[in-house]
């Protein structure tokens, strides 16, 4: 199994090229651009100064915040896809990866971008799409038990990279692996008021 894993058959050439389309559709800001659009200013000034649909919710705008959800999954989908079909999986598999830090390390705007969980949902979508819901039914389970959205999160970006390492997956489960260390990383300020019970809960006020 470790053999496996260690085995990649990509250039170095493609795994290159992989990288840059990755990152660049992922660094697309759809939180910010979006806000912009609609008149709400930067969204970059409110709540937690984020990029992503959560800190857009905070806008009071329920669809722009679910129309970023999903565009930054997507983006990250469709890098998966496109270097997929011309270069096979394991350059899927780096192009989902980059656009990922694409999307938590923008180029555009300071590399001060999102925490990555939509845009790791993305990933998921294009390199092993039952995982998806996998993801969700654990995001779901922890979201009715605790209310905490951050948590669930964080539980099914545990859960992911062990699931498919049985499976057998190995090299899908590193690179998911890798992703969820990072945005743990992101997360670190949930964490902390996790574990100070001072996080704020689904559904409530202020």
């Amino acid at each position: 199994m470790v053999s496996d894993l260690m085995t990649w058959q990509i250039t170095l050439p493609i795994a290159l090229v992989a990288a840059v389309i990755g990152y660049l559709l992922g660094s697309i800001p759809f939180g910010l651009l979006l806000t912009r659009a609609a008149g709400l200013g930067d969204v970059r000034s409110i709540g937690s100064g984020n990029i992503g649909a959560t800190n857009v919710l905070r806008t009071g705008n329920k669809k722009l915040a679910a129309a970023t959800l999903l565009l930054d999954a997507l983006k990250a989908s469709a890098a998966a896809w496109i270097v997929g079909y011309l270069f096979g999986a394991e350059a899927a598999l780096i192009a989902g990866l980059f656009a990922f830090l694409g999307h938590l390390f923008p180029v555009w705007i300071g590399f001060k971008g999102g925490k990555g969980v939509a845009t790791y949902i993305g990933t998921l979508l294009g390199v092993a799409p039952v995982m998806v819901l996998v993801f969700a039914a654990v995001w779901l389970a922890t979201a009715l038990t605790t209310r905490y959205s951050s948590l669930s999160a964080l539980v099914a970006m545990l859960v992911i990279p062990v699931a498919l390492w049985i499976l057998g997956a190995e090299k899908v489960a590193a690179v998911m692996a890798i992703m969820s260390a990072i945005s743990y990383w992101k997360h670190k300020a949930n964490i902390a008021r996790l574990m100070s019970g001072t996080e704020s809960k689904i559904g409530a006020k202020g």
